[in-house]
């Protein structure tokens, strides 16, 4: 009697267990299954999402495939141009030899400046804004004209412009308008970081009754803009601020920065 009644309770013991595990078995199916429907519609969500971005990335045609962007222009209208220091495809170092400066493919164009000048025997002083224009030249020979508007009216600066690549110098000779002319000479140095510096220092020039010279700094900052800071000596005095400018190029099809 007692080992049938033993016999009973271990059977039901067994089928207890065999349930037990049945429902945790169920339990955890019913946990992977909705783990893996919140995985799909998180997929689902994903692959809309990149649809979307890809279908504003890359415009398609009618048949639905993928169009690429559209090509630069043909004669390079709208592209601004490009900095002198060649991509080495590795980090510079110090034995790296800073390219000669290209004339050409930096000033031929037009560009804009403003210059606020103080009094001087050159003119009042005021804002002085107008355009320079580069004339392409013979790889030496170049020419350049400035039409301006300053705080006595209009003037225009004809200038000649001698660039020697191989002792890396400029020599450059103005005549303006305002009644006074000037020669200047200087040096160009650059650097690995695509920097270019002219430093030029005119020869003595007679301007309003007075002896005046003058010191500038151009510094060529990127391949559409430039600032020149100015310095002027009266009379054999010490040097001073004569104001700072800035150059832009205007480039065709790139509207100019607001």
């Amino acid at each position: 009697m007692f080992a049938r009644s033993a016999i009973r309770i271990r059977g039901a013991c067994a089928a207890a267990f065999v349930a037990g595990r049945r429902d945790a078995f169920a339990l955890r199916a019913t946990r992977i299954r909705g783990a893996f429907a919140a995985g799909c519609r998180a997929a689902g969500f994903a692959a809309v999402l990149v649809l979307a971005i890809g279908g504003a990335a890359a415009p398609a045609d009618g048949a639905g495939r993928p169009q690429p962007p559209d090509p630069p222009p043909a004669d390079g209208r709208g592209q601004l141009p490009q900095g002198q220091i060649p991509d080495l495809g590795r980090p510079t170092e110090a034995g790296d030899e800073v390219p000669t400066f290209d004339y050409d493919a930096y000033f031929p164009g037009v560009w804009t400046f403003e210059w606020r000048v103080p009094d001087s025997p050159l003119g009042p002083g005021g804002l002085i804004t107008g355009t320079e224009t580069f004339e392409p030249g013979d790889g030496r020979n170049y020419r350049a004209v400035v039409e301006a508007e300053g705080p006595d009216g209009p003037f225009t600066v004809r200038s000649t412009v001698i660039h020697l690549a191989g002792q890396r110098a400029f020599v450059r000779q103005d005549a303006d308008s305002r009644g006074f002319a000037m020669l200047r000479a200087g040096r160009i140095g650059g650097d690995l970081g695509g920097f270019y510096t002219i430093h030029y220092e005119t020869a003595p020039f007679e301007a309003g009754g007075r002896q005046v010279r003058l010191r500038m700094t151009t510094r060529l900052v990127s391949p559409v803009n430039y600032r020149v800071e100015s310095r002027i000596s009266v009379d054999g005095g010490p040097f001073t601020n004569f104001g700072n400018a800035w150059w832009r190029k205007s480039v065709p099809g790139v509207p100019p920065p607001e």
